[in-house]
């Protein structure tokens, strides 16, 4: 077998051309001619970690939210227009950020940026959309967590027990409690701090020019206000003293299922890699090693997952 050298194991860079508008809208643009398509994403620096005690699930409720119309586009139309262009869509909340997404044929780029700038700068955010969307997140809350078996222990008890910081422990999805207390003006409030340009990250990849992007970044981007973000949470967990342990009943489980977790160092962290590293032999498919120990060799489960990060 050829042994590779250090030149040839080298990831080769990817060409971001990177700029800034006046309100902050931080923008990438990676030039790609491979085939005649783009892909536009829009990142906003808020999640569940950006919620304060009483008002979690907020971040999550706008995944839902953004779909609502806006002042050019009507109620759920942004989907429709996309997929009548040949593009296809979705969104996603995780703890630190949400994101936003589209890949659209190239000659379509003018649209996807017009879409996401209409829907930055004048979302819906009414109280008719704010209840029918408080309905959806409630039923996706049933049937994703409440009535699916070991997802109480996952979702709450388990980084409620990992985690003393509240905007660690508790989960994206939020209490339904929650949002039923919210009002229309902390809904808005929320929207308004958050999904700014100054908050936001506009990445443009594929058959695209740098130079066009910018042009239509400003045309569309550039009016929209910057807002003042609020600081970030300390999020900085100190060492666990003692092992904790619970147990959680689940009518739903078949099986008993037993979850274990370490506090891990960030990612800035020198050993945060070489931890990734050993998560993945450990815990990464059915060769994994504690799949082979577990499930294979002695047949003490039937199935063994994790990894650094997992679930949360």
């Amino acid at each position: 077998m050829k042994k590779l050298s250090g030149a040839a194991r080298t990831i080769p860079k990817i060409p971001i051309k990177a700029f800034q508008l006046k309100n902050g809208l931080r923008v990438g643009v990676v030039e790609d001619r491979g085939a005649p398509v783009v892909s536009v994403s829009v990142v906003y620096d808020v999640g569940a970690r950006s919620e304060r005690p009483g008002r979690s699930g907020f971040a999550h409720l706008f995944e839902h939210m953004m779909f609502q119309g806006s002042a050019n586009v009507t109620k759920a139309a942004h989907m429709q227009i996309v997929e009548n262009h040949g593009g296809n869509l979705n969104g996603f909340t995780m703890k630190d950020f949400t994101a936003y997404y589209e890949p659209m044929p190239a000659n379509q780029l003018k649209l996807a940026l017009w879409l996401e700038a209409d829907r930055m700068k004048s979302l819906a955010v009414t109280q008719e959309n704010f209840d029918n969307q408080k309905d959806v997140v409630g039923e996706e809350k049933r049937w994703s967590c409440d009535n699916r078996p070991y997802m109480a222990a996952l979702n709450d008890a388990f980084p409620a027990l990992l985690f003393d910081k509240w905007e660690n422990a508790h989960s994206v999805i939020g209490r339904l409690e929650d949002l039923d207390a919210a009002t229309l003006d902390d809904i808005q409030d929320f929207f308004k701090t958050y999904y700014a340009p100054n908050n936001a990250v506009l990445s443009v990849v594929g058959d695209v020019r740098a130079d066009r992007v910018r042009g239509l970044a400003v045309k569309y981007f550039a009016g929209i206000p910057a807002q003042k973000i609020p600081a970030r949470p300390d999020l900085q967990e100190g060492p666990l003293d003692q092992e904790r342990r619970q147990a959680c009943r689940d009518r739903f489980a078949a099986l008993p299922a037993l979850f274990v977790g370490w506090k891990m160092p960030p990612r800035s962290d020198p050993n945060f890699r070489g931890l990734a590293l050993l998560g993945s032999i450990l815990l990464d498919g059915e060769d994994c090693r504690l799949h082979q120990l577990l499930v294979k060799k002695n047949k003490w489960a039937v199935s063994v997952g994790g990894g650094l990060g997992w679930p949360f």
